[in-house]
């Protein structure tokens, strides 16, 4: 089970909120908007999705992380490793 699995719902709708962000972008430069209102709505939607992103490592974290950290071994050390991974990206985007 994943670690968002409680709330996998939430997540769909915040993601289609973005996707449906991201297509009146879209919109907006097939409209030729002024430049700095279509930046203004990227930057809303970098922000939600890196909010996405970091909600679903929390849950990473707290669940599939802690969990093989409970049972130790090569399983904690990859899913560590793995974590580590993930938030090196997040940090560099």
């Amino acid at each position: 089970m994943n670690g968002y699995a409680g709330e996998k719902d939430a997540y769909v709708k915040r993601l289609r909120r973005i996707e449906g962000q991201v297509r009146g972008i879209a919109k907006m430069v097939e409209d030729d908007k002024y430049c700095i209102d279509i930046l203004t709505q990227v930057s809303a939607a970098t922000r939600a999705l890196e909010n996405v992103a970091l909600g679903l490592l929390d849950d990473h974290l707290g669940h599939c992380v802690a969990q093989a950290a409970a049972e130790g071994g090569d399983v904690a050390d990859e899913k560590i490793a793995e974590a580590t991974a993930a938030i090196a990206r997040l940090v560099k985007s």
